[in-house]
């Protein structure tokens, strides 16, 4: 029988992410995210719910999210789902919780100070790296700039003979 455990989540963040390290230096981020939809009741009238969900990032990529995002930053998130399970020191009651384990994300929204919907990284972030740590999934496919419509596929290669600049 087959398995799969992916989630795929757009939302944007509840809180400023928070950054730890363990003591072999390993970083963890971790930061909430609220989905919205909306839909409509019996009555026809339109609702809007939203769910909560906690995500943990590990490595770079928790140290680029704990850098770079804030509360309200628009994000997507691909990971996996993972169930903790421990006993409350104080009040000796088992708790659990689900949570998300971050394996690859993508800045969305405009960058500082650039154009809405470039779905970038921040301005300055290219310094940093960035481009060559997150991956974008390919249930997402690349956008034209400016946002809108996927961007055509290119039809042949540019030579630098053909530049005129």
């Amino acid at each position: 029988m087959a398995n799969l455990n992916r989630v795929l989540l757009i939302g944007n963040l509840t809180r400023d992410p928070e950054l730890r390290v363990t003591p072999k230096g390993t970083a963890i981020c971790q930061f909430g995210l609220a989905i919205s939809r909306s839909f409509k009741d019996e009555s026809g009238q339109t609702r809007e719910e939203a769910t909560f969900v906690d995500i943990e990032a590990w490595g770079k990529q928790g140290e680029l999210i704990a850098k770079y995002c804030t509360k309200g930053r628009p994000l997507f998130v691909e990971g996996r789902l993972r169930f903790d399970q421990w006993e409350d020191k104080t009040t000796q009651q088992k708790r659990s919780k689900l949570k998300v384990v971050l394996e690859n994300f993508q800045f969305l929204g405009g960058r500082e100070g650039g154009a809405t919907g470039a779905g970038g990284p921040p301005a300055g972030a290219e310094d940093a790296g960035v481009d060559q740590v997150y991956e974008r999934p390919a249930a997402v496919p690349p956008r034209a700039p400016g946002g809108g419509r996927p961007a055509p596929a290119p039809q042949h290669e540019i030579n630098d003979d053909d530049v005129p600049f």
